[in-house]
């Protein structure tokens, strides 16, 4: 009877035993403890987040989720997710709190990555809070757009692919053969135009070479000096048409003032004109009277010095002895 009292008391320590170090490892994993600090960040999307879930500071646990409290903010609804840290646990002012799966298959965790400020954030205090990375939602958007491009682009580039090979077969099996002989042709023609193309090419150069040899005389110290001398005549000459013109312009002036007014000028003109030929008229007989006996004594003077021209030394008559 004592023996199994003995063994009811150890059986019941032993399950004594057993819910505390339950309630210790549960404790221990959850992150609460002892005494805690509450923090609150605002998320647009909580996904994987619950009451329970594990807090971590740069990958260490330090507490867990207590609540999430749906808000409607802007029109939109947002949820404000509070949680509890150990007590005393410094974190920095400008810390952030992120939605992150330590694996590919873990569970969702809230992961504070710790700032640099020097100031620690208070206890109640807002958390930053960074965008969590949805990667199962970017595949499944990469998956509709790559979906989408084999639908509309790869598709259509196959059935175009498709279509020019077929084209190519039954033109390499229709005109293949003549295009083939066609080039051939062609290829046998411009070798045989190569010879006579080359050597106009070296005859066209040779011209060229020569045409150059020529500017470059041209371009000579001499011949520049003379155009430089025609260019200066030339500018001379201009300087003298200028001149002209200026005289001209003033006799064109002249004309027209005549023309304009020809009565003063032309009056005394005729008037002159008129005198002249009525003195000459007064006295064209005794002129012509004077003028004949010029011509007589001009054809004696004429006839004596042909009979002898020592009058032109002398200025005396030769006698009629010394003719003799």
């Amino acid at each position: 009877m004592r023996s199994s009292k003995i063994n009811y008391l150890l059986v019941g320590t032993f399950i004594l035993v057993t819910i505390a170090a339950v309630i210790v490892a549960v404790a221990m994993l959850t992150g609460r403890t002892g005494a805690v600090d509450a923090y609150h960040a605002v998320y647009r999307n909580v996904t994987g987040i619950k009451f329970g879930t594990q807090v971590i500071y740069e990958g260490y646990p330090i507490g867990q989720v207590e609540k999430i409290t749906p808000t409607e903010q802007d029109g939109g609804m947002v949820f404000r997710v509070d949680f509890a840290v150990t007590q005393g646990w410094r974190i920095p002012e400008d810390s952030k709190v992120e939605i992150a799966a330590p694996g590919l298959l873990a569970a969702k965790t809230l992961s504070i990555h710790a700032g640099s400020s020097k100031t620690a954030l208070q206890p109640g205090a807002a958390m930053r809070t960074l965008d969590a990375p949805d990667v199962f939602g970017a595949m499944s958007t990469l998956a509709e757009q790559l979906s989408s491009l084999v639908e509309k682009e790869v598709k259509p580039l196959l059935q175009n692919v498709s279509f020019a090979v077929n084209d190519i077969n039954k033109f390499l099996i229709g005109d293949g053969t003549t295009l083939v002989n066609d080039a051939s042709a062609l290829i046998k023609d411009f070798s045989q135009r190569v010879p006579r193309i080359a050597d106009d090419i070296e005859t066209f150069t040779r011209n060229l070479n020569n045409a150059s040899n020529e500017v470059l005389k041209l371009a000579s110290a001499d011949n520049r000096k003379h155009v430089e001398d025609i260019l200066d005549h030339m500018e001379a000459a201009a300087i003298k048409f200028n001149i002209v013109l200026g005289s001209t312009k003033l006799v064109i002036d002249d004309l027209n003032k005549l023309i304009a007014d020809p009565k003063g000028d032309i009056d005394v003109i005729v008037g002159e004109s008129r005198y002249i030929i009525e003195s000459v008229a007064r006295h064209i007989d005794s002129i012509n009277q004077n003028m004949e006996g010029a011509a007589r004594n001009m054809n004696e003077f004429s006839r004596q010095i042909r009979a002898n021209p020592g009058l032109l030394l002398s200025g005396t008559a030769s006698s009629e002895a010394d003719r003799r």
